[in-house]
């Protein structure tokens, strides 16, 4: 009689060796160093500081005593208000001024212009200076004894004699205004000219057909393609505006008479020139809490788009 082997039982997938590490088990091995160096450079700096914020703490004599609110109420108090003007007139304008010209920029490299990929190449280089160095050039640039300016308005007739450009407030802001729109506008045109090249050529020429002119064409069909990359142009460009550092402190150390202090000023200021580093710490609090805001805004904005782009 033919005997018949018993069937063995369906594992219901691949057998797993001993020793083996689980899916689960590789995937946290994987993330944990980029996990430790996140902890180790944002986590416990940012707990750290905010810490300090409520210690009475000097860089000098040390200390350490709880305080409780009163460094808070003593940066509210004293220059909470000018601090913020500064920093939002100067994050507001840095990001406008730059989009605009950069939008036009990606407009014009978008259009049949002659050498168009050498100047598309070319647009970059300020963007590729170093923010230091492009400081210390436009600092020469408006010195009041040798700068390019002074010496180029007085050869045109304008002006009779030198103006110190960084030494009054209205002009020292504008001045660090135009240093970091020549700096971040290439940056700006590259992305907006990516978003051009994405806008299908028959939607336009069914509207050029249909009688619109340039003007209707960019309202009607290149604005709404380009709705999303705008938005997040715009949001980017003002978080790293509010918390920019380099361009201001090279130019004006925050100068003259504070005009142009902000946020990211002042905190060094109070911590390394004031050695008061509870009252830069509470600076920073309320530096990160307006940061905050415009961090959920993009959040939320990107999220939108991530929906209407699927």
């Amino acid at each position: 009689m033919e005997r018949v082997s018993p069937i063995a039982p369906a594992t219901g997938g691949r057998r797993q060796r001993p020793g083996r590490l689980k899916d689960t088990q590789t995937a946290i091995l994987l993330v944990l160093p980029a996990a430790a160096l996140l902890l180790a450079i944002i986590v416990y700096p940012l707990l750290n500081s905010m810490l300090i914020g409520f210690l009475d703490k000097s860089l000098i004599y040390g200390g350490g005593a709880f305080v409780g609110f009163k460094n808070l109420e003593a940066v509210l108090n004293n220059e909470f208000i000018p601090v913020l003007g500064n920093t939002l007139v100067f994050a507001i304008g840095a990001t406008l001024l730059p989009f605009f010209i950069g939008f036009g920029a990606a407009l014009i490299l978008n259009g049949p212009i002659p050498a168009r990929g050498f100047l598309r190449g070319a647009f970059l280089l300020p963007w590729l200076v170093p923010s230091v160095i492009a400081s210390f050039l436009w600092l020469w640039i408006f010195n009041a004894n040798y700068g390019v300016l002074n010496g180029f308005l007085r050869s045109l007739g304008v002006l009779s004699q030198n103006n110190s450009w960084l030494s009054s407030g209205g002009s020292a802001m504008l001045a660090v205004l135009i240093a970091k729109t020549w700096q971040t506008f290439p940056w700006i045109a590259v992305m907006l000219l990516a978003g051009l090249q994405t806008i299908p050529a028959d939607q336009m020429e069914s509207a050029a057909i249909d009688g619109a002119n340039r003007w209707n064409r960019f309202t009607h069909v290149t604005l709404p393609h380009l709705r999303n990359v705008i938005g997040i142009v715009l949001l980017l460009s003002l978080i790293w505006n509010f918390q920019h550092f380099e361009t201001i402190y090279v130019m004006t150390q925050g100068g003259p008479a504070k005009a142009t202090t902000t946020f990211s000023v002042a905190v060094y200021q109070t911590a390394f020139q004031a050695f008061d580093l509870g009252k830069a710490g509470a600076l920073g609090i309320l530096w990160m809490l307006l940061l905050s805001i415009v961090v959920i805004v993009y959040l939320r904005f990107g999220m939108r788009g991530e929906e209407d782009f699927a």
